[in-house]
């Protein structure tokens, strides 16, 4: 699929595939640290780069990541899931990570990433709406997220609703705060409790 940015210029989405995790993985540092630091530390974006701010190859195994390319270049990611796990990467995962009913339970908006010479340009929106599609097409009817403080207005412009604001306990003490963000596609409403 080909996109146009909002500066004219072509973008295409893709699944991501096994052989673009060294990309994600130098990808994924590189924008925490340059989009999030207005609103975290350097030592708090240190901390979570990796439990929190990383690389999840099950949504690569399981066809619900995507990334945007210009010129071949992988400029942004972004995935959804039908798993349990609400944010993080796989090293850093401890337990299994099930499947959710998606007659029960919400699917979740996970793993969102653009290069910092890449930003403001529509990747995100691009993302969201992949992953939407997708997820809606799985038969989910509510959709759940963890958004960074820098990401909460890309979801609130897109019906997205603050179920609660919260911290993240990374080593040394240090917390994230980040906020659980919902949205109902059956009635147009946001669920308050999914």
């Amino acid at each position: 699929m080909t996109m146009q940015s909002n500066v004219n210029e072509a973008f295409s989405i893709r699944l991501a595939r096994e052989g673009d995790i060294p990309v994600l993985e130098v990808l994924i540092p590189l924008s925490a640290r340059a989009l999030q630091a207005p609103f975290y530390s350097p030592t708090l974006l240190d901390a979570a780069i990796g439990p929190v701010f990383g690389v999840d190859a099950l949504l690569i195994s399981d066809g619900t990541n995507f990334v945007v390319e210009h010129s071949g270049q992988v400029v942004g990611c972004g995935g959804w899931s039908r798993r349990k796990a609400v944010f993080g990467g796989h090293r850093a995962r401890v337990g299994e990570d099930s499947y959710i009913d998606p007659a029960v339970e919400p699917a979740r908006i996970r793993a969102f990433f653009v290069h910092p010479d890449w930003a403001r340009r529509g990747i995100g929106r691009t993302l969201l709406s992949a992953c939407e599609a997708a997820i809606r097409a799985a038969g989910f009817r509510t959709v759940v997220l963890v958004a960074t403080l820098a990401g909460e207005p890309l979801y609130a412009a897109s019906g997205y609703s603050v179920a609660e604001r919260y911290e993240v306990h990374l080593p040394a003490g240090l917390k994230l705060p980040v906020v659980r963000m919902v949205k109902n596609f059956n009635l147009g409403e946001v669920a308050r409790q999914p």
